[in-house]
């Protein structure tokens, strides 16, 4: 976690360095200004890593294990969607190849045609020609007849082959197509087993770890502790983001309380302040693991990690000192200073942070508090 907020330490101050709001007349004070709160939202982190790096090695080797799980999803969808894109352009290649055998099934025949009208002329119609002086007006339409007919079967020809030349293109075309669907089934086969083996692990972590507590209180205590954890943490990230002196322009947001979109479809498990530990200050939706989770408003990442008792944590900035985080998710669709408008993928849903059942931990903060997210998305 610590590794994870140091992140957003830096890829905030990238962001914001690179921002088109950053290049005024008072650029250098900025940029030292911004540099400074870089190394404030650093020293952070390292203070927090002095009090929880130790805490237990499970959390940590959860941490390593879902992270790999998560790149591996990532892998996986990637594959997945290759292989979709691949089937679609075979797809493709074999109606145009279709195409091109009919086209060239008819030039085949338009060519025979016209040998067959030169050959009732005759083996040798250019002799006869000559020999037939005494009709110079039959002469002239025979000369003409068989200058369009030798025309018409050099185009034929050319035709022919380029058509031939376009099919042997198409094929070697669903060749390579083919060899790379077959290598793209084979690293679907690995990734599939290596997911299997890593969800295998992240079982035997969560239980370890839920096997440590003698009571639901202790649990309790170690969730709440998570929550307090992260709120310390959500908070300076808003104090920080709050003291720029230029801060994330507007999205406008304000305007749109109360129909705003669902992240994600599914059933409400908890409710804002009726959650425990860190699902208390949001809601809780659960749905199918893989489900997009969508952006309810246009914003900007500035988060993309894992956090003990999130999990992989993703944080959208709208302007306005409004956030929306996603937590639980599978993995993520969209990186660290990246703009997503409304209704963009920003990940997927799924158990992590030790979560037992596939759902997103969904919650808005303005100002650096949590506010009921149902306030703002559109009732249902």
């Amino acid at each position: 976690m610590a590794r994870g907020v140091a992140t957003l330490g830096v890829l905030l101050l990238a962001l914001c360095l690179a921002s088109p709001l950053a290049a005024q007349p008072s650029e250098q004070a900025a940029r030292e200004r911004l540099d400074a709160i870089g190394e404030e939202i650093q020293g952070l982190s390292r203070r927090l890593t002095t009090t929880r790096e130790a805490r237990d090695d499970a959390g940590r080797e959860l941490r390593e294990v879902e992270t790999a799980l998560a790149e591996t999803h990532r892998r996986l969808d990637a594959l997945q969607a290759e292989r979709r894109e691949l089937t679609a352009e075979i797809d493709a290649l074999e109606t145009r190849r279709d195409g091109l055998e009919a086209e060239r099934a008819d030039q085949v025949e338009a060519l025979n045609a016209q040998l067959d009208a030169l050959y009732r002329l005759g083996l040798t119609p250019q002799l006869k020609l000559l020999l037939n002086q005494d009709d110079p007006a039959r002469l002239d339409r025979l000369q003409h007849y068989l200058n369009r007919l030798a025309k018409a079967r050099n185009e034929r020809l050319d035709e022919l082959a380029r058509l031939d030349s376009a099919l042997a293109d198409n094929r070697r075309a669903l060749e390579a197509r083919g060899t790379r669907l077959d290598a793209l089934a084979g690293e679907l086969a690995s990734r599939s087993a290596e997911l299997a083996e890593r969800m295998a692990e992240r079982a035997d972590l969560v239980a370890a770890l839920d096997g440590r507590y003698a009571s639901e209180q202790a649990r309790l205590e170690d969730l709440n502790q998570d929550r307090a954890h992260a709120e310390r943490v959500l908070r300076e990230v808003q104090e920080e983001l709050a003291r720029l002196q230029r801060p994330p322009p507007s999205t406008a947001i304000e305007q749109t309380q109360g129909e705003l979109p669902w992240p994600v479809q599914g059933r409400v498990a908890s409710r804002f302040r009726r959650g425990d530990g860190v699902h208390h200050n949001g809601m809780l939706i659960q749905a199918a693991a893989g489900t997009p989770v969508r952006a309810v408003h246009a914003g900007r990442v500035v988060f993309a990690d894992w956090m003990r008792g999130f999990g992989n944590l993703l944080i959208v900035d709208h302007g306005d000192q409004v956030m929306t985080l996603h937590a639980h998710l599978q993995h993520f669709g969209a990186e660290v200073g990246q703009a997503v408008s409304r209704g963009d993928t920003l990940g997927a849903v799924g158990a992590s942070g030790g979560h037992d059942v596939p759902a997103l931990y969904f919650e808005v903060r303005r100002g650096g508090e949590p506010i009921d997210p149902q306030s703002w998305i559109a009732s249902r």
